[in-house]
C-alpha cells in the first residue's frame, strides 16, 4: 500500500515546519507527503480576499491565504530536502496555473482534491502529463465521478480513485468504508481511501479491505493555528498508523485455506491421543 503523507497547509508558510513534517512522514515510514498549491487570486473572489479573518499574520482573508501559500524558490527547497531523506513529494492543484507551477518540478504523481473533482479543464491538464493521479471522491456525485474517470481514461493517464469524507474531522459513522468496494467493481480501478477521521481505526479497516493507497493529513501538534490541525495526526498516531498498516499487509496472506509448516508439529502433539 502507498501510504501518503498530507502536509497539505499544516506548515502554516513555515519552510522550516515543512521540512520538520517531511522528516516525520519518512521516519515513520510513508512512501510520500503531499502539499496544495493555490493561485490566491484564481482560486478566491476578491470579495472573499478582502473579508475579515483574524489570523497570526493579519485581520484579511488575503493575509492569511497568502502566507500559506509556498513560492518557487520554497518549492526548490522541499525538493532538495525530500531527495535528502528519501521521501517522494507531490502536490494537489487548485488551479490551471498552479498545474503548470509544479510542471516545473519532476515529481512522479498528481493528486485532484475532491473539491476540484468537477473541475474539468483542470482534470484535462492534470491528465494530460500521464502521471499516476489520486482522484478524491469526497462531496461528488456518482455522475461527478464518473465524468472525471473518463476525462482519465480519455487521456490514457493511469489513476486510481480514493473514498473520501469530505468533513474535517470526519465522522466515524459517515465512514462508509464499503464504498471502496463498490467503486472497485464500479470502475475496475484500484481504490485508496483520504481519511480525514482524527482516529487510527476507520484507516485500519479500510486496509483491510485492501486499499491501494491511504492518506492522512499529518501535524506537528493539532493545537497549532490552522483548518486542518483537528483532523491530522501528530507524529506518534502517525508512526503508530503506518506500523498498524504493514501489518495488516503481512496478516492478510493469500486465503488459501491449508495447514502451515509451523503448525504440523502443534498438531502432531495435541492430536496424538486421536491417531494412536
Amino acid at each position: 500500500m502507498f501510504i501518503i503523507a498530507e502536509i497539505g497547509i499544516n506548515h502554516n508558510g513555515d519552510i522550516g515546519i515543512a521540512k520538520q513534517l517531511i522528516k516525520v512522514a519518512c521516519d515513520a515510514g510513508c512512501d510520500a507527503v503531499k502539499f496544495q498549491k493555490r493561485t490566491i487570486d484564481l482560486v478566491y473572489s476578491q470579495e472573499l480576499l478582502d473579508s475579515p479573518r483574524e489570523s497570526p499574520w493579519g485581520t484579511t482573508q488575503r493575509e492569511q491565504k497568502e502566507r500559506l501559500e509556498f513560492d518557487r524558490d520554497d518549492y526548490k527547497e522541499i525538493d532538495g530536502y525530500c531527495k535528502e531523506v528519501g521521501i517522494q513529494w507531490f502536490a494537489s492543484a487548485w488551479d490551471l496555473k498552479s498545474v503548470e507551477f509544479l510542471q516545473e518540478f519532476d515529481c512522479g504523481y498528481n493528486k485532484i482534491a475532491s473539491a476540484m473533482l468537477v473541475y474539468e479543464d483542470l482534470l484535462h491538464k492534470v491528465a494530460s502529463e500521464k502521471k499516476h493521479t489520486f482522484i478524491s471522491t469526497g462531496m461528488s456525485t456518482p455522475a461527478e465521478i464518473d465524468r472525471a474517470v473518463n476525462i482519465f481514461r480519455y487521456e490514457n493517464c493511469p489513476f486510481e480513485l480514493m473514498h473520501c469524507v469530505s468533513t474535517y474531522p470526519s465522522d466515524t459513522k459517515d465512514a462508509n468504508l464499503l464504498c471502496i468496494e463498490t467503486l472497485r467493481n464500479q470502475y475496475k480501478c484500484p481504490v485508496g481511501l483520504s481519511d480525514h477521521n482524527s482516529g487510527l481505526a476507520v484507516s485500519s479497516g479500510a486496509a483491510a479491505l485492501g486499499i491501494s493507497s491511504l492518506e492522512r493529513h499529518i501535524t506537528l501538534n493539532r493545537a497549532m493555528y490552522g483548518s486542518d490541525q483537528a483532523a491530522s495526526l501528530e507524529p506518534s498516531g502517525l508512526r503508530t498508523l503506518v506500523g498498524a498498516i504493514r501489518k495488516i499487509e503481512q496478516a492478510m496472506g493469500t486465503g488459501e485455506i491449508g495447514i502451515i509448516e509451523k503448525e504440523k508439529p502443534i498438531a502432531e502433539k495435541l492430536r496424538a491421543h486421536i491417531t494412536q
